[in-house]
């Protein structure tokens, strides 16, 4: 049985983070929440693994999508891991490590939405959409969700990021 999840992302640049949480904020009806992500980056021939420490908890995160601007289909798998200390210590020995990305993360909620703003060290401020697909939505209606979010939010195209964290700090 395949447990790939699915959602539509965009990431863009953010230059002023205050007008953002502003504007957020009444959207999502929320303060949202804040908190601390490190993300370890292993080299992978195709897509990215990532082991997540969130607190005390790791998740160990592959996921594949285009580095294109706008909105993209991004098919992920996740698996919470009890000894995320082993596991990084396991898959660093047998894959090396690709780099690390610390972040400071506010997290709202707008419908079937996920909407970030990250404050990444060594990049500066970005916000992330995910609009998550249940199994039987299409792509085009993720699409169209993170285009009206998009437009709602002030996103303008030449601020929007093709590819990952990672990528910008390599």
């Amino acid at each position: 049985m395949d447990k790939t999840s699915r959602n539509i992302e965009i990431k863009a640049k953010v230059l002023n983070p205050e007008h953002f949480i502003n504007k957020v904020n009444i959207i999502s009806n929320s303060e949202g929440k804040e908190f601390s992500q490190v993300d370890v980056f292993f080299n992978v021939a195709n897509g990215r693994l990532k082991l997540r420490k969130e607190k005390d908890d790791y998740c160990l995160i592959f996921y594949d999508r285009p580095d294109t601007d706008g909105p993209k289909l991004s098919k992920f798998n996740k698996c919470y891991v009890s000894d995320g200390e082993g596991l990084q210590t396991t898959l660093i020995a047998a894959l090396g490590i690709k780099g690390v990305v610390k972040k400071l993360r506010r997290l709202f909620l707008i419908g079937q939405t996920r909407v970030h703003l990250d404050n990444v060290d060594g990049l500066g401020n970005f916000m992330e959409l995910e609009v998550v697909l249940s199994q039987n939505e299409s792509i085009e209606h993720g699409q169209k969700i993170a285009n009206d979010l998009m437009t709602e939010l002030g996103v303008e195209k030449d601020h929007l990021v093709s590819c990952a964290y990672i990528d910008l700090l390599l």
